[in-house]
């Protein structure tokens, strides 16, 4: 959908034009589970975040301003809801305390690694999953934000609501995690 027709599209769907919001859902549908998908780890929970998402954007529609851009207006809501999901899981594993985390299925595999190549790899996604689930909400984000999106420390701060040092600290604190949790494998390398 090129701008123009975006802006067309939103102003109908703030008047309440459902077939409009459908356009906009359908759109924006993919991005929004990427990124739901990278910041919960979780298929059904990304789906979750997603539904409650756009739940959220039709409800706020007519909040939304027109001189903002909505894929960045939606994005920041679909963090939102991503953190409410990632705080609440967080505190379900504080009960239960010991579970282990599911782990994220892996994508298909390009070309025709070696085995000690494609085990190599396997252990490194186990590590960095097993290490994601143990960072903080806001570490995860932060940390999925920049890695898997490429999102600048200025944009990291502004979609969690935090200045640039605080964002910064938040991947550096992600990084430094993880990386932790791959030293070992580094070292038999």
């Amino acid at each position: 959908m090129e701008a123009g027709d975006v802006a067309a599209v939103l102003a109908r769907a703030s008047g309440g034009d459902g077939e409009a919001f459908s356009l906009l859902v359908n759109s924006h549908a993919r991005m929004a589970f990427r990124l739901a998908f990278r910041l919960t780890g979780d298929e059904r929970d990304a789906e979750d975040v997603v539904q409650e998402s756009f739940i959220r954007a039709y409800r706020q529609i007519n909040r939304f301003e027109a001189r903002s851009n909505f894929a960045t207006w939606l994005h920041r809501i679909v963090v939102n809801c991503a953190m409410d999901t990632l705080r609440s899981r967080h505190a379900r594993r504080a009960e239960r305390m010991g579970e282990p985390a599911e782990d994220i299925p892996d994508a298909a595999a390009s070309g025709e690694p070696s085995p000690e190549r494609l085990a190599m790899s396997t252990e490194i996604r186990r590590r960095v999953d097993a290490s994601m689930a143990t960072l903080t909400p806001r570490e995860r984000i932060a940390f999925a934000l920049r890695h898997y999106e490429g999102r600048s420390i200025d944009e990291i701060g502004r979609t969690l609501g935090v200045q640039q040092s605080a964002a910064k600290h938040a991947v550096f604190r992600a990084v430094k995690k993880i990386r932790a949790s791959l030293e070992p494998l580094r070292r038999t390398t």
